[in-house]
């Protein structure tokens, strides 16, 4: 084990609060920029989400879930960047558990292939 007091010292250099914030400081601009840019997007997604459920008919009490659908959808082709047949599949995935969970399939995949452009996958 080294030297506690080498250690301590090693520590502070690290988690210096001047130099982090000068690091945020310089980087904030463009935070900012990338989370208004984020949430609109979001936003968006939202907004044609409720056009899709409210042309379905569904009743405003099943917003919220319908809505959850979409956002992971959102996530998954956003954040974790799947396309293709890999983003088809898991699409699929999320549409049979929230189907589960007692909302329509044929809403479900409205959503899917009118906000995400995600068709079903292909079987083989």
């Amino acid at each position: 084990m080294t030297d506690p007091t080498k250690r301590r010292a090693n520590w502070e250099a690290k988690y210096n609060t001047e130099r982090i914030k000068q690091t945020l400081d310089a980087k904030r601009a463009d935070m900012g920029a990338r989370y208004e840019a984020a949430a609109a997007a979001m936003c968006t997604m939202e907004t044609k989400v409720r056009e899709t459920i409210n042309a379905a008919g569904v009743q405003t009490i099943f917003y919220v879930p319908y809505l959850n659908f979409g956002r992971q959808l959102y996530k998954l082709t956003t954040q974790r960047e799947i396309a293709g047949d890999s983003a088809a599949i898991a699409a699929q995935v999320l549409l049979e558990k929230w189907a589960s969970r007692g909302l329509d399939p044929k809403v479900l995949a409205s959503i899917r292939t009118q906000v995400f452009n995600i068709g079903e996958p292909a079987q083989k």
